[in-house]
């Protein structure tokens, strides 16, 4: 097998018990779309991810285990979510109500508020996410 050049991390969550079930989901196929906020990627100042962009899954030890591409990306508001793609998240959520209390636990979480520098961060409906869909194409490991 040809060496590969070298892929940006795709990172769900933080390393733990939380990104090792999103990663299981997302090999196992029920996973298909993840939620960021958009003042994310402008905090790393980072641009979107582009559709047809592969990356490395990488789960709580670091290794990468497998490749994703990016099938689509949309910015929205928050309060704009739709329940298709609270169900494609793959965590059980079977209305956006619940996708939404979950998502607002991990984004409210010292974890985030650590990470994004403001330790009163709080989301509501007009904040902007990105709502991103990717398949696995490859499996590593």
């Amino acid at each position: 097998m040809e060496p590969r050049e070298p892929l940006a991390p795709f990172l769900l969550a933080f390393p733990g018990p939380l990104r090792d079930r999103l990663v299981a989901a997302v090999l196992s196929g029920e996973k298909v779309s993840t939620t960021g906020l958009l003042c994310e990627y402008e905090l790393e100042q980072e641009e979107l991810p582009p559709v047809g962009e592969r990356s490395a899954l990488i789960d709580s030890d670091g290794r990468e285990v497998a490749v994703v591409e990016v099938t689509e990306v949309r910015v929205l508001p928050l309060g704009a979510v739709d329940l298709q793609h609270a169900l494609d998240e793959g965590e059980g959520y079977t209305s956006v109500a619940e996708w939404r209390a979950g998502h607002e636990r991990f984004w409210h979480s010292d974890e985030m508020r650590e990470a994004l520098g403001d330790p009163a961060f709080t989301v509501d409906d007009g904040t902007m996410i990105v709502a991103e869909r990717f398949r696995v194409v490859e499996r590593i490991g």
